[in-house]
């Protein structure tokens, strides 16, 4: 018998601004038991807002967290097992406006959450139902932060191999715990669309939300940055990694 689902919700609206780093930065993160995993032999962080709709824990809809923002900065790394190659993220920071959801990840997952007042904004819609634009923003120690972007004009399926397909189609997390272990957990989702992100800005204070390395990389121009429509998606119940796996 699987895991049991933990999680059931929609991710809509998906800002993805993508940064090239020095794999030294992110070794001291991974996870035991787990890789970098790589595109193209480069090493990436990830900004990534988007919007959790129809929010249930356990089945359970939580009144007033249905529905709420959330920004994290994400990197990727890999797992093989008996021949399969499970690729994850894991969570370098993550912001929500609830702390009830913020204290619920950290006790289940123990994600690095972190609770922050936040809003959004859609640009208006265009004739196909698409935002023009699409921000996120948080309420840092000195003020709104944001990132932010316009849509190009057409969407495109990530084409297989391609950096879209490497950001987008990762199926399992993995979190390192207090004791020093890790624990996985699966993600399930339909493979999204994409738009090209048009003028991505990231502004406000960084430092105090990521530190001043990643702060300095995410003050950059990015690598790539592009929007996902989303869909619904299932995240399903911790499970500990033995430790020779």
């Amino acid at each position: 018998m699987g895991p049991r689902s933990f999680l059931t919700d929609e991710w809509r609206n998906l800002v993805m601004l993508n940064f090239t780093v020095e794999p030294s930065l992110l070794e001291p993160l991974v996870p035991r038991g787990t890789a970098q995993d790589f595109w193209r032999d480069s090493a990436f962080v990830s900004l990534v807002g988007f919007l959790f709709a129809n929010t249930r824990i356990l089945g359970v809809a939580v009144p007033a967290h249905r529905t709420f923002e959330e920004v994290n900065l994400r990197f990727y790394v890999r797992r093989d097992v008996g021949g399969e190659t499970r690729r994850g993220v894991t969570f370098i920071r993550e912001l929500v406006p609830r702390r009830a959801i913020a204290l619920t990840a950290r006790l289940t997952y123990n994600e690095p959450y972190l609770a922050l007042p936040m809003r959004h904004d859609f640009g208006p819609l265009r004739p196909d139902g698409v935002p023009s634009r699409v921000e996120y923003g948080w309420r840092a120690r000195s003020g709104w932060a944001h990132l932010a972007c316009s849509l190009s004009s057409t969407s495109r399926a990530a084409a297989p191999r391609s950096q879209e397909e490497f950001i987008t189609e990762h199926y399992w997390g993995y979190t390192r715990q207090r004791d020093g272990e890790t624990v996985e957990y699966q993600v399930e989702h339909p493979r999204w669309r994409v738009w090209d992100a048009v003028a991505p800005t990231v502004e406000g204070d960084l430092e105090s939300i990521y530190g001043r390395e990643f702060a300095s990389i995410l003050c950059s121009p990015p690598a790539s940055a592009f929007v996902a429509d989303g869909s619904p998606v299932t995240v399903y119940a911790p499970t500990r990694l033995r430790p020779l796996e």
